[in-house]
């Protein structure tokens, strides 16, 4: 199930080193090229006060072409090495953040919940803007370590022309991080709570932009908004209080680095006013401290990208350490694809217990909503096996014992609230793009007339969510899904509530139809799909406690009569 690259982390830490050790080819490369990037930019002040020097001697048009010469060299290895340095670091980057967007999203995807108390949004969240922050650590590094190698070269440079200078700009580089890497800190704990907010904000997008509908329908979008206003005027605050942190610490940065460059520039006057360096030294001396500010920034902010970095791979990892809600089997169902609910009990249910064999077409009655939501639950494996009472056998073995993705295969529940997805009506119904039945499947959930409708057919394009069809278009679409996927055991919850009762008694003949000699089973309150069962179940208070086909409950069972009659 797991290879090298998907084994998950132990913890945010885990996750920095997994990255980092993973690119050390690209770091490698990215390093030396941005050391020798750092290294011409710290060698053209020092190359420029040599040749004020050695012109001021010899005065020579020669030795004026040399230098010229020189400083094109420096320049174009400036320029090359900037380019194909960041090119590569950027590469990695953007091919690490892609690495963790699909672990993140493959942890959500997984047939199994992870035990981790975070909605979609915040899912979304961490797989798109905190595995973007976690993969900045690979530039982060070389980029560090050049402008360690520039501070380095300019202190040895100054340091030959005056110890005292070279000291100075040691002692100051190593003052400036001590006051940052304390700052720092406080820049880590907002960061990491600025993202939980805006995760928050955005899990709340999602579920509005779920329920959009239903709260129209009843005048709830108002509410809605001021709930989605107050979280994200929290994630507003909090996004304001680390824009203030940062700017804190950018302008402590920036003026510490400008303090440190003011005191080499004022030293080496004082020093060349006392004689103790020369013209050539000074000019050395002064482009140093103008050129020193830009690395000492990018060293100084370094802190602040290592532990906006930890933050986002600790968020992640709360995603990708979680356990998983269960421990799935390893076996497969064996041939037969009959279904037994063996004394189940949980939520409503009390000691359900039923069979569908092979090939036979059963409906469920329930009298309670409630009900029918939880079997529904139990059997798409919604609900862990060991979280209930009781036994689910698929082809003879108990669910607790198969793996997930075998029972996917053998057993599939269509979902009340099918997701209908941006696509087409081809995509939508034939995902995999292997169903052999489409035409059927299209036919027995009577989306012929969707399909007519539009010049394209099957290829007409679908919004996010189905918002350009209507919901009995969409519980058609979804229906039409299910049935395609053509498996050995289907259950369907209540799958024609948004259609007519015309349309409805059409679906009902032709789901009997495109399923027959397949094990099917219909939770459902329709007279339609009832009367198109070989047999139906009453579940009455968590219990079976009817079984009949639907005309012979219709004749002896007045309940019965009065619950499914419209």
């Amino acid at each position: 199930m797991t290879s090298p690259d998907t084994q998950r982390p132990r913890a945010g830490s885990d996750i920095l080193r997994t990255a980092l050790r993973r690119n050390v080819g690209a770091m490698a490369w990215g390093t030396v090229l941005m050391g020798l990037y750092q290294a011409g930019e710290t060698a053209f002040p020092i190359a420029l006060g040599l040749i004020v020097e050695h012109t001021m001697r010899h005065r020579s048009p020669g030795a004026l072409g040399l230098s010229v010469a020189a400083l094109a060299v420096i320049i174009t290895t400036v320029s090359l090495s900037w380019r194909f340095g960041m090119r590569i670091l950027q590469k990695a980057n953007t091919t690490e953040a892609h690495r963790w967007r699909v672990r993140v999203a493959g942890a959500g995807l997984q047939p199994v919940a992870r035990d981790v108390d975070l909605k979609s949004g915040e899912v979304l969240t961490i797989a798109t803007e905190d595995a973007d922050q976690t993969a900045d650590i690979i530039e982060v590094v070389p980029l560090l370590i050049s402008s360690l190698v520039a501070v380095l070269i300019a202190a040895v440079a100054l340091g030959l022309a005056d110890l005292r200078l070279g000291l100075l700009v040691i002692v100051g580089t190593v003052g400036i991080l001590s006051v940052l890497s304390v700052m720092s800190r406080r820049i880590g704990s907002s960061t990491r709570e600025q993202q939980a907010r805006v995760a928050r904000a955005g899990a709340k997008v999602a579920d509005l932009i779920i329920g959009l509908r239903p709260l129209h329908g009843f005048g709830g979008n108002h509410a809605a908004f001021r709930s989605y206003r107050r979280v994200s005027t929290d994630a507003k605050q909090q996004s304001v209080t680390v824009a203030r942190v940062g700017g804190v610490y950018a302008g402590t940065a920036l003026a510490l680095n400008a303090v440190l460059a003011a005191a080499v520039t004022l030293t080496a006057g004082w020093l060349a006013f006392e004689g103790r360096i020369n013209i050539g030294e000074l000019v050395m001396a002064v482009g140093l401290a103008q050129f020193i500010m830009e690395p000492l920034k990018l060293f100084s902010e370094m802190p602040k990208y290592v532990m906006i970095a930890r933050a986002s791979a600790e968020r992640m990892a709360l995603v990708l350490t979680a356990p998983p809600v269960t421990t799935p089997g390893r076996e497969r169902p064996a041939e037969g694809a009959d279904l037994e609910v063996d004394c189940v009990r949980h939520g409503t249910l009390r000691k359900v217990r039923f069979r569908v064999s092979a090939g036979e077409f059963v409906a469920v009655a329930a009298y309670q909503p409630r009900a029918a939501a939880d079997l529904a639950a139990v059997l798409a494996l919604n609900v862990p096996p060991d979280a209930y009472e009781g036994t689910v056998r698929v082809g003879g073995r108990d669910l607790a014992d198969l793996a997930v993705e075998a029972v996917r295969e053998r057993l599939l529940v269509n979902p009340y609230d099918g997701e209908i997805f941006a696509g087409t009506l081809r995509s939508n119904i034939d995902p995999t793009g292997t169903s052999r039945i489409v035409p059927e499947a299209v036919e027995a959930s009577m989306l012929t007339d969707v399909v007519a409708l539009h010049r394209e057919g099957l290829d007409h394009a679908v919004r996010d969510r189905g918002a350009n069809l209507s919901g009995g278009q969409r519980q058609r679409l979804s229906l039409a899904r299910a049935l395609a996927a053509d498996t050995d055991v289907l259950v369907l919850r209540d799958p024609t509530t948004a259609v007519d009762a015309v349309t409805e008694q059409l679906i009902a003949r032709g789901v009997a139809e495109l399923r027959r000699g397949r094990t099917t089973l219909v939770i459902t309150s329709s007279p339609a799909l009832l009367d198109a069962a070989d047999r139906v179940l009453v579940l009455d208070d968590g219990v079976v406690t009817a079984e009949d086909t639907h005309r012979g409950l219709l004749a002896t069972d007045e309940q019965y009569r009065l619950a499914v009659t419209r």
